[in-house]
């Protein structure tokens, strides 16, 4: 699913945006390349501590989508690359995942898991 490119990418700093949509609505919330973990393949951990409205919209429609890129990673033909994924999310308030990103990132009150389906390069 996720390719050599995608995970030289989480080596480099940079924003990761994650856009929910309900009531035809789009929200987006901001993180860093730095704090998703890929745990089972195709699922993304990530820290979460206020996200209320991205919650909310999970809630409703848990489809997700994730923007990332660095521009320190050659692309197709310049230098710099990102990724545009899509799944379907949940919050996590307990289980183990939710422990071992409480441990690395204390300040979390819940962690977000993304299953990724989709994983395509756009520069």
């Amino acid at each position: 699913m996720f390719t050599e490119k995608f995970f030289e990418i989480l080596n480099h700093e940079g924003v990761v945006s994650i856009v929910t949509c309900s009531n035809n609505e789009a929200h987006v919330v901001n993180t860093w390349n730095s704090y998703l973990i890929i745990v089972e393949g195709n699922k993304i951990l990530i820290p979460a501590a206020a996200m209320i409205k991205t919650e909310e919209n999970i809630n409703v429609n848990p489809k997700v989508k994730l923007t990332l890129g660095s521009k320190e990673v050659m692309g197709y033909q310049y230098p710099g690359t990102g990724f545009l994924l899509e799944g379907t999310a949940k919050f996590l308030k307990d289980g183990d995942n939710f422990k071992m990103m409480k441990e690395k990132c204390p300040f979390l009150t819940r962690t977000l898991e993304v299953t990724v389906t989709s994983c395509k390069q756009t520069l």
